[in-house]
């Protein structure tokens, strides 16, 4: 089986070389549809091998990605951003799943790196070359619909999924969100397409959650319950509008009714995955309320789905911390900074928990490294840090 490569482009020289090296052995031929860059970008895309053809900018990224697969000769279709990269560990499993003469569509497991809230994410980014299988809706656009009415007509066909991360995203980096204005753009499209499809769950979801996002509680607070009130609502988008949901009660704040949707989130049969921040705020939220033992459960659980979630083990180390397990808390918090070893907030509690069990010289090491980092990127706690212990006796 063949299999294409198609990205949509605009100002992209300095991502995109990263992102056409993860597979440039991969696949059999890319696709880039630039959108009127004023940089490199093409001449970069046809250095890697790329057919570049372009498109005008029209404030619809299906039409575009549409436009994108006129141009595709491969029988199955890899579709990527710019700002994404393949993991190479997942290509001989991508390879396996091509081979199948049964599936349509293959779902793909996305990690959202540098994103405040839900790391992993389940992406419809690998599909046969089929005629009727395109893209719809402006913004998030996507090729589930035209999946689902093509299952109906041509029930022979099954969706599947690769279990293992797939793809590295990084333009949920701050940085990249506010170079791009990513935000208000996404609103606007979105707004502008629930106009016409008021009572869409997805973009009920999507965008319900940027208004939780930016601080509007009661108008995402309506949009994600009228997306529950669906009689279309596959797992997927439940545990979105019930994981948002979980987000805005918290905010308000109305802890018992934002765990009774965290908890909706983790019953949904999706991926253990993409249920990892969920579990994390529900812990947060029974932390909060001194249900320690649920709390601490709730963490661990999150480990259990990802063991190299740091924040989990921050988050457990805090626990643990709280209940005088002193010397599980110190290994929480010791498994968290090895996972980031700039993670300054780990390093000022280990630097606590060690001072309580009498571990003096560790504990001024820890604090030492939580200061300088805090330096960098928190001067006020760097201060209020040092002056706490020189009120103590210590001199760091």
């Amino acid at each position: 089986m063949k299999l294409s490569l198609c990205i949509i482009v605009k100002n992209e020289e300095a991502a995109l070389p990263q992102c056409l090296s993860s597979v440039k052995d991969v696949v059999d031929e890319m696709v880039v549809l630039d959108t009127g860059s004023s940089d490199r970008t093409p001449e970069i895309a046809r250095e890697f091998g790329a057919k570049v053809y372009h498109f005008q900018w029209c404030n619809d990224f299906s039409a575009a990605r549409n436009e994108s697969l006129k141009y595709v000769q491969g029988d199955w279709v890899l579709v990527l951003d710019a700002d994404e990269v393949l993991v190479p560990e997942i290509v001989p499993q991508l390879k396996q799943a091509i081979e199948s003469d049964r599936h349509i569509l293959i779902n793909l497991v996305r990690q959202e790196v540098g994103a405040s809230q839900s790391p992993y994410s389940l992406v419809s980014r690998l599909f046969r070359h089929h005629p009727e299988v395109r893209f719809s809706r402006p913004y998030h656009a996507m090729v589930d619909d035209s999946v689902q009415a093509l299952l109906q007509r041509e029930p022979q066909w099954q969706v599947g999924y690769l279990p293992e991360v797939a793809m590295l995203h990084y333009g949920y980096q701050p940085g990249a969100i506010a170079s791009r204005d990513k935000l208000t753009k996404a609103r606007t499209t979105m707004e502008g397409f629930l106009a016409t499809h008021p009572n869409d769950p997805y973009v009920c979801s999507k965008l319900g959650g940027l208004y939780i996002d930016v601080g509007q509680q009661s108008q995402g607070i309506e949009l994600l319950k009228r997306g529950l009130t669906s009689n279309e609502v596959d797992a997927s988008i439940l545990y979105e509008l019930h994981y948002h949901l979980g987000n805005a009660y918290t905010r308000l704040p109305n802890f018992a009714q934002a765990a009774v949707h965290y908890q909706a989130a983790i019953q949904q049969p999706v991926l253990p995955i993409l249920k990892l921040d969920a579990y994390n705020n529900l812990g947060n939220l029974l932390k909060a309320a001194g249900d320690l033992a649920n709390a601490r459960k709730a963490y661990c659980t999150a480990l259990e789905i990802d063991p190299n979630f740091t924040t989990g083990y921050y988050n457990l180390g805090m626990t643990l911390k709280a209940m005088g397990l002193f010397e599980d808390a110190i290994a929480s918090y010791r498994k968290a900074i090895e996972l980031n070893p700039n993670y300054a907030d780990a390093y000022q509690n280990l630097g606590v928990v060690l001072l309580k069990t009498g571990n003096v010289p560790e504990s001024l090491a820890a604090f030492r490294d939580a200061i300088a980092l805090h330096q960098q990127h928190n001067p006020d706690e760097a201060q209020r840090l040092c002056q706490g212990l020189q009120e103590m006796g210590f001199q760091v």
